[in-house]
């Protein structure tokens, strides 16, 4: 039986005005562009399925399938995380079709890993009620949940987010500009003075290969630790690859290229008032395609 025949211009029109929204929630909730790709594809499948005179609210509708969705793949995904070769970091959002966009903490690397300290239904509730504006009316029929529990998911979700406060702002775009283009600058000088002054004395740095390519099992902490390894490595190695600064994980950030112009590296960062507070090196080719 065709269970699209029935399938208008309209129901189109609806499922792609909230594609945007819909990609944003999962892409927080899961980390993984493909993996919110997948998701979007599944949605709108059975969109196409469902008996449009069973829908009250087309948007609470769309809203509940991705975040239950996003939901039993956070749980499947649990052993493998845990098991993860090295860092974990989230896949890189690339949204430099417009540098110009003003940042946004909660796509940052940054604000993704605090996200993953959350169960699965904290995660989602806490973004469905403090990100997305949602009640705990229309929280409760998403989830499934009572009122009362998912006020308890998002007060344990908000004690996790408040204990790490630098994660809760990010700077504007333009200053994020002129650090990063004094980073590359003393990078591709080997100015270890200059790089110094860029960062903040409780810098960390982490990288994920994903036991793919070599990286960095443990991140390192201090800004001592952090110069040292630009000095044994980093100053040669990233002097060898081309860069171009993008709009990555709702901050600026840089996309390394190798001479054959493959792309092999994500750099993303989060930031205090003045400096660079965090750099999240992504070399996993399996994040990079």
């Amino acid at each position: 039986m065709n269970t699209t025949t029935n399938f208008s211009n309209e129901d189109l029109k609806l499922f792609q005005a909230s594609r945007t929204f819909l990609f944003g929630l999962a892409y927080r909730l899961l980390g993984s562009v493909h993996e919110t790709e997948d998701v979007l594809q599944e949605i709108f499948i059975k969109w196409q399925q469902q008996p449009k005179q069973d829908i009250i609210n087309p948007q609470a509708w769309l809203t509940s399938v991705c975040t239950r969705h996003c939901i039993d793949l956070l749980r499947s995904h649990h052993k493998s995380r845990t098991e993860y070769i090295g860092t974990w970091l989230p896949e890189p959002y690339d949204q430099s079709e417009d540098l110009l966009i003003e940042s946004d903490y909660t796509l940052s690397t940054a604000f993704l890993l605090v996200l993953e300290k959350l169960s699965a239904k904290e995660r989602a509730a806490y973004l469905l009620h403090d990100i997305f504006n949602f009640d705990y009316i229309e929280i409760s029929e998403f989830l499934q949940e009572t009122q009362s529990y998912c006020r308890q998911l998002v007060t344990r979700g908000r004690k996790h987010i408040k204990a790490e406060p630098k994660m809760l702002s990010t700077l504007p775009t333009s200053r994020q500009l002129v650090l990063l283009d004094a980073f590359k600058d003393a990078v591709h000088s080997q100015n270890i003075g200059q790089l110094k002054e860029l960062l903040s004395e409780d810098i960390q740095f982490a990288a994920d290969g994903g036991g793919k390519v070599s990286a960095i099992r443990h991140p390192f902490i201090g800004q001592s630790n952090v110069l040292r390894f630009f000095e044994r490595l980093l100053f040669i190695a990233w002097n060898e690859l081309s860069w171009k600064i993008c709009l990555l994980n709702g901050n600026l950030g840089f996309k390394l290229y190798d001479h054959n112009q493959t792309y092999v590296t994500a750099i993303t960062f989060n930031f205090n008032q003045s400096q660079i507070s965090d750099i999240y090196v992504l070399r996993n080719p399996e994040k990079l395609k």
